[in-house]
Formats: structure tokens, C-alpha cells, sequence
């Protein structure tokens, strides 16, 4: 990556390489702006960046993406910012690309939504009308939600109460309220709102609006990007680098410059290394709380804002065990679809109970999101070697004494990550029965990981709550009250990839003085190729010899060691 140079002033400065970052560099840089983006981690990417664990490669926050399908919004967007032609994304399972393992209880989301309705008919046939009025519900909400911002000009806009009713009706709504007024049985409930973990809220406070785009998200299935998450990284900083943009790692910000008698006017940013440099613009793709908080500072901050900051309440956090194994992951039953592991009780009250534990007993996790990505990336796999990631939220309290620690951890630290692995492997144990055998290595992350590595306030994993509080027009602003200081992000727009991505994209859109879909505009030579993770029949001879080169180098490295 390139080093800052200081000789010059920028256009805009984007601190963070999150994808909400680097897809608002695209955007500028490709409109002629000279682009800065600053890293503080020593590869880009936030979230979505990946890793390397024993030659082993793992992303901590990309494990699947929705509408990837030809015509369908993430598709569109890849097109739109010129990324498409470098990805290849998999096509998870689609008779179930999520499992969900309710207690005893199975059930799997099918990739379409006439299936999903009919699969849950077939299962409660008491509840058939109310399953397909509900699913009903959730597109018409989810594609009027979408539809607002193409109202233009008073007349179209003075038809918004109409086309819009079902969103204006539910919109304050939460989604237990919601789900309670259209469903009766419980575990019909309980896998409906299975996918709250992909915004970590329970249905009590989740927002009703929230969740049924979501679900739209996925009712065509789920989708894995070859390469993981960095592949995705990559092709948006050659794009970035391709319009003389630059991106440079290992690069904090220790604060944003302002000027001006009132000091409320962005100018430029103060590294940690005391170097400093400036531009017209600054976007932080940062968490809000590390934006206002840390480069700001409270003192230049107005009442207002203040006051919301302190109020702000930020999602979960997480456990995220990175395995890898030497066993055959499909005979144990796994495939390149999620498991949602959770225990056969409200999930309010499961939710609660997770935010509450008593982190040192022995007992193993109850819930936990379970996924294998060798098998939904198959390119990755070397023939013997399968690495799964394991996620389960957690209270950020039970790690707070430990915040202070710098690389070199404390033995009392260490020995409660130990401790840990083994509750998280219990829990996996009853989805992947021993499991624990054939383990070749793990490694856990935890809320200090998530500090340390992305640079969240308090390890939070999908930014501010998503809950009534913080979505919609309760969220934080694209532009903030100081003179040029834009934000973007999960907190800002949506989180998730393709949520952050949109957050940038609009984010740009409102520097350059224009509307975002302008940007995301697809490209007529730019088309996202998909193959199917479960069936390699019509895999490219590219790809299958990418596959055959990554086992033979297996078996030249067992035979050297020999």
C-alpha cells in the first residue's frame, strides 16, 4: 500500500477502509478528486478484510450477502462502482443457505420465497394464511422502504401516504409487536426471526421496518464472495488505485483538524505519528462514538449532539471462534448453508439471558451462528482441511477490565480466552459432534479483538443498535454539523457489507451534488459471475484448476514432510 504523502492536500481524506469507506473512494476518485484513504490496521478492508491462520484464511465479517443475482441491488452495485468483473461469488445451497437448529427442532430457509412459504405451510398448516399474509408483508414493506427515494417533484411526492402505506403503517413498530399481530405459534415465531442475529437485536426492541428488509435481503438466498471477504476488499482498492486514489495502512488518525472561531470546520486530519495532512473534505468511516468522541472531542461538539451521543446505545458484541479441522465436515452433515443454533425459547428471553450470563461457568453456549468456508468457497478447500467460523454474542462488560491491555495480554486474560474456546466448542459439539477431534488449530476473538483490530467502541459489531433509536431518521447523519465532516457506514445508512457499501456510495453522492443511484448506475461491460458452491459441474477450467493446483500443493507438503 501506498505511504501518505504529505506534500500535498487532498480532496478528501477517508479515515477507515471499511467497505462504506472504500466505496465512497471509488466514487470520488473516479469523479477526479484526489482520494486519501487512512487505515490504522496493516491491511484494509474493517470488517471485511481476511486473515491468515496456519496458511488458513478467515474474514470476521462476511459470511454471507443477499441480491446478488443478475438485476438485483448488489449486483448493480458492484456493476455500478466497476468492482463486478473482479468477483466471483458462490451461490450458497439453495434448498437451505440457512439451517436453523431451534432446540430439537429443524427447519431450512429455501432461496425463494413462494418455496419459504410453502415449506412453513407444509410444517404449520394451521398458520398457512397468516404465513403467507406475513410474507406478503415483508416484501411490500421492504420494496416500498426501497422505493422512497426515486419520489421526485411535488406531484409523486404528494402520492408517498399511498404508495407507501404498509411502510407508514409499521414503521414505528417493533418486530415482536409485528410478528405477534400475523403469527400464533411460537416456533413458527422463533424461525421467522431467526436472522435477528444478523443485526443482533432481540424482536422486542428490533424495529419491524429493519427486519423485514433483511429478510428481503435474503429471500433469493445467500451468496459468498471466492476469496472471502478480501477478494472483495481487493478488487475496491484496485478500483480505488486505478482513478490515482490512495490507501495507506498502518496509518491511525489521532484526530480530526478544525479551524475557524468556533473551531466547527473540518480541515484536515493529525496521524499518530504526529504527521499531518490536509483536504477539503473529511469522511470517517469510523464508529460514530470514535468519530465525535475521540477525533473531535466532546468540547467542539453542540449540545444536541452531545446529548444523542450519550444516549446512543451500541449492538452486541461478539465471540468468534476461528477453526480449522481435518475432518469431512459433509459427512457430519454441514454444507455451504449457515446454521443458526439456538435454544427452544422466546428469543426475547434468550437474548436477555445472553447479555446477562455468567460467562465463567462451564455450560456451553446456547446460541451460536455457525459457518463453513471451505464449503461455501470451495476454491479455498486443499482436500483435507475445512475452517469454519463460530460466532455468539455477548455483554461487552465481562471484558471491560481488559481494555487497557496492549498486545502482550495478561495470563488472567488469556486463561478466560482458554476458557472461552471451551464453552464455544461444547456449544458447537451438539450442531458438529466431535468436532473437538479433529481440531488443527483455533483461535478465538473477542470484544478486545473487535477493539483492536477495527477500532469499535466497546467491540460492537453492526455499529449503533438497530434499534427504533438509531435507524431511519433517528440515525446519525451523512453530514455532520461540522463544515466539512461527512460520515458513513453501518451506523450512518445500514450496516452489513452491502449496507455499508450503499452508506458510502450515498455518502459521496452528497460531496459531489448528486443522487447516489447516479453512482451505483450499473455498467454495461460489468457482470458479477456466479457459480453454484454445491455443484461444481459447471465450474470454468480456471477455477477448477485453482481448485487441483491448492490440493496438490497438499500433497507435496505432506510428502516433504515425510
Amino acid at each position: 500500500m501506498s505511504e501518505a504523502n504529505t506534500s500535498k492536500k487532498y480532496d478528501t481524506i477517508i479515515i477507515g477502509s471499511g467497505a462504506g469507506g472504500l466505496a465512497a473512494a471509488i466514487c470520488l476518485s473516479r469523479a477526479g478528486q484526489k482520494v486519501l484513504v487512512l487505515e490504522q490496521h496493516d491491511v484494509p478492508g474493517g470488517w471485511c478484510h481476511s486473515f491468515y491462520l496456519n496458511g488458513h484464511r478467515f474474514t470476521p465479517g462476511v459470511h454471507y450477502v443477499g441480491l446478488c443475482g443478475e438485476g438485483e441491488a448488489t449486483s448493480d452495485l458492484y456493476r455500478g462502482l466497476g468492482i463486478a468483473n473482479d468477483l466471483v461469488f458462490f451461490r450458497m445451497n439453495p434448498d437451505a443457505y440457512e439451517h436453523v437448529h431451534m432446540g430439537e427442532h429443524r427447519f431450512d430457509f429455501p432461496a425463494d420465497p413462494e418455496k419459504l412459504a410453502s415449506r412453513l405451510s407444509e410444517r404449520f398448516p394451521k398458520e398457512e394464511k397468516r404465513i403467507k399474509k406475513y410474507l406478503g408483508l415483508i416484501r411490500k414493506v421492504s420494496e416500498e422502504l426501497y422505493s422512497l427515494p426515486y419520489f421526485k417533484g411535488f406531484w409523486q411526492k404528494l402520492t408517498i401516504p399511498y404508495k407507501t402505506r404498509h411502510f407508514g403503517k409499521y414503521g414505528l413498530f417493533s418486530l415482536r409487536r409485528v410478528i405477534n399481530w400475523h403469527i400464533k405459534d411460537p416456533l413458527l415465531k422463533n424461525i421467522l426471526n431467526i436472522q435477528c442475529g444478523d443485526h443482533g437485536v432481540q424482536p422486542r426492541k428490533a424495529a419491524f421496518i429493519l427486519h423485514a428488509a433483511l429478510m428481503f435481503h435474503y429471500f433469493y438466498g445467500g451468496y459468498y464472495p471466492m476469496g472471502g471477504g478480501g477478494a472483495l476488499i481487493k478488487a475496491m482498492t484496485n478500483a480505488i488505485k486505478k482513478h490515482d486514489g490512495e490507501i495507506s495502512t498502518s496509518n491511525g488518525v489521532q484526530r480530526i483538524l478544525l479551524e475557524g472561531i468556533d473551531q466547527k470546520k473540518a480541515v484536515g486530519v493529525e496521524l499518530e505519528n504526529g504527521e499531518q495532512l490536509f483536504a477539503n473534505q473529511i469522511i470517517s468511516n469510523a464508529d460514530v462514538g470514535i468519530t465525535y468522541n475521540d477525533l473531535i472531542g466532546k468540547e467542539h461538539l453542540s449540545e444536541k449532539l452531545k446529548q444523542k451521543l450519550e444516549k446512543t446505545i451500541y449492538s452486541c458484541t461478539s465471540l468468534m471462534l476461528f477453526l480449522t479441522v481435518d475432518m469431512d465436515v459433509r459427512q457430519a452433515g454441514l454444507d455451504s448453508g449457515n446454521i443458526w443454533m439456538m435454544p427452544d425459547k422466546d428469543q426475547d428471553a434468550y437474548y436477555d439471558a445472553a447479555m446477562n450470563s455468567d460467562l465463567t461457568s462451564d455450560a456451553p453456549f446456547e446460541g451460536m451462528f455457525i459457518s463453513c468456508t471451505t464449503l461455501k468457497d470451495p476454491v479455498s478447500f486443499d482436500g483435507k482441511h475445512h475452517t469454519l467460523e463460530v460466532i455468539t454474542f455477548i455483554n461487552y462488560k465481562a471484558f471491560e477490565k481488559y481494555k487497557d491491555e496492549d498486545a502482550q495480554r495478561s495470563p488472567e486474560y488469556l486463561a478466560f480466552k482458554a476458557h472461552l474456546t471451551q464453552k464455544m466448542l461444547k456449544g458447537l459439539e451438539k450442531a458438529v459432534p466431535n468436532i473437538s477431534e479433529h481440531i488443527v488449530h483455533k483461535e478465538l476473538g473477542t470484544p478486545i479483538t473487535n477493539d483492536y483490530y477495527i477500532n469499535t467502541t466497546e467491540g460492537n459489531v453492526y455499529g449503533t443498535e438497530k434499534s427504533l433509536k438509531h435507524i431511519g431518521p433517528f440515525a446519525f447523519k451523512a453530514k455532520s454539523e461540522i463544515e466539512n465532516l461527512y460520515l458513513c457506514g453501518a451506523s450512518i445508512l445500514s450496516h452489513g457489507v452491502a449496507g455499508a457499501s450503499h452508506s458510502g456510495v450515498a455518502t459521496a453522492a452528497q460531496i459531489l451534488g448528486c443522487h447516489p443511484d447516479v453512482l451505483k448506475e450499473p455498467q454495461d461491460d460489468q457482470h458479477l459471475r456466479i457459480y453454484e458452491a454445491e455443484d461444481d459441474s459447471n465450474y470454468p477450467d480456471w477455477m477448477l484448476k485453482k481448485v487441483a493446483v491448492k490440493k496438490a500443493r497438499l500433497v507435496s507438503k505432506a510428502k516433504t514432510t515425510v
